[in-house]
């Protein structure tokens, strides 16, 4: 008897000494998953807030989603879907079943596509339900996660029921701001798939050079039609992170694109060749 209590007193302080180790740390966590040829950025706050920016394009994300957030505060206070395309969507509807999600941010485009009339249809449920919130992109629409600052860059107006021609270009832009404990301040550029078109509708919109961007995560996986030159040199990322699958059809990323990045000195990750980019402050 003494022998199974001795083991059970050690399961449980074996328990409470592993439950104690997945509570904040006091850090900003910005991991770029790696769920192959797609998009999935998780973001937490030094006080635990969890924020999930696309999904990719499987159920990868579940696997990245484990190892982060403890199995006993299934929570996500954020969940993003930058655009409608696949390799950002799908992971997300695996996630809204697994996970409590707090807030959806959309922009509310019309395109025609299985998995984006599923994941509406589900959230639009929850919604009914009371169990989240839902809220639409656009650039004076910002949000507040624990101490990390959301800005909104793009859209620049609501789209919400509106054709694009090109759907990239709908993608949800972010400009994440926050402080360490010295009173730094810290810069975290997201851009979506956004190309051109759009790069330049917020080269126009914001007067300002951000020359402090810390990071950035290359547009459209670093495609060839994004990440033109003048939008980097408005930003001046220190730091550019590529989100692509090994040996993917589509080439990303394209040596056009490295070449800018090249240009203006930055340091370039890819998930293709490191598997998932974490960052701590």
């Amino acid at each position: 008897m003494k022998k199974y209590f001795l083991i059970i007193l050690g399961l449980c302080y074996f328990g409470i000494f592993w439950m104690l180790s997945e509570l904040p740390d006091g850090k900003i966590h910005v991991d770029f998953l790696d769920v192959g040829q797609g998009d999935a950025v998780f973001i937490k706050s030094s006080y635990g807030h969890n924020v999930l920016i696309d999904g990719g394009p499987k159920s990868d994300v579940l696997v990245e989603l484990n190892r982060r957030i403890p199995f006993f505060m299934k929570e996500i206070d954020l969940m993003v879907l930058t655009h409608p395309h696949s390799d950002h969507l799908d992971g997300l509807i695996k996630v809204l079943e697994r996970y409590k999600v707090e807030n959806v941010l959309i922009t509310g485009v019309e395109y025609k596509n299985s998995y984006y009339k599923e994941f509406l249809k589900d959230i639009a449920e929850k919604a009914g339900q009371n169990s989240l919130k839902i809220h639409f992109a656009e650039a004076n629409f910002d949000f507040v996660v624990g101490d990390i600052y959301f800005d909104t860059i793009y859209p620049i107006k609501s789209i919400v029921g509106k054709n694009f021609k090109n759907i990239n270009n709908s993608s949800i832009g972010f400009l994440i701001k926050f402080s360490d404990k010295n009173g730094g301040i810290h810069r975290v550029l997201l851009n979506g798939d956004n190309e051109k078109e759009a790069e330049d509708a917020i080269i126009k919109t914001y007067s300002a050079n951000y020359a402090d961007i810390e990071i950035f995560k290359a547009s459209h996986h670093a495609s060839k039609t994004a990440n033109t030159i003048g939008f980097l040199e408005k930003f001046r990322p220190k730091n550019v992170v590529i989100s692509c699958g090994e040996g993917n059809s589509f080439g990303h990323p394209h040596q056009e694109s490295l070449l800018n990045f090249q240009k203006i000195g930055a340091a370039v990750f890819r998930t293709d060749l490191s598997g998932t980019i974490q960052f701590e402050w």
